[in-house]
């Protein structure tokens, strides 16, 4: 088993885009998605978030990353809600986070690892 990673956006197309990129990279990580509202709209859905760690969250945990405040704000609520210990959210750039957490967790690094790892790309700069 592994670490699952739920990547969380406003739009459907760049989170169904980011986790195409994390599958070339990374392609047995366990990667659900959750984006946009049911009717296409910008958005994000408490339902899909909800199901989206729910897919990919096991014994070894699940790491949720987001795009933005909002989205943080739903998170939350699941969060809240399904009171799971073995879930993160984890506050780190987007892309780069979503990189770094699926070829990681497909390494069989444990969540906590992960998550530390993660944190630290708030420093990271580009150029």
């Amino acid at each position: 088993m592994m670490v699952g990673v739920v990547l969380v956006s406003h739009s459907r197309a760049l989170v169904e885009a980011l986790r195409d990129y994390t599958k070339m990279i990374a392609p047995q990580a366990a990667v659900a998605v959750a984006g946009g509202m049911s009717d296409g709209s910008f958005g994000t859905s408490y339902v899909s978030v909800f199901q989206a760690i729910d897919e990919v969250n096991g014994p070894d945990g699940a790491i949720v990353l987001v795009d933005m405040g909002a989205a943080a704000m739903v998170v939350k609520m699941v969060l809240a809600d399904m009171n799971d210990e073995g879930v993160r959210m984890v506050d780190c750039p987007f892309v780069e986070g979503a990189v770094e957490a699926t070829v990681q967790a497909q390494s069989g690094i444990e969540r906590d690892v992960i998550v530390e790892s993660l944190k630290s790309l708030s420093n990271l700069r580009k150029f």
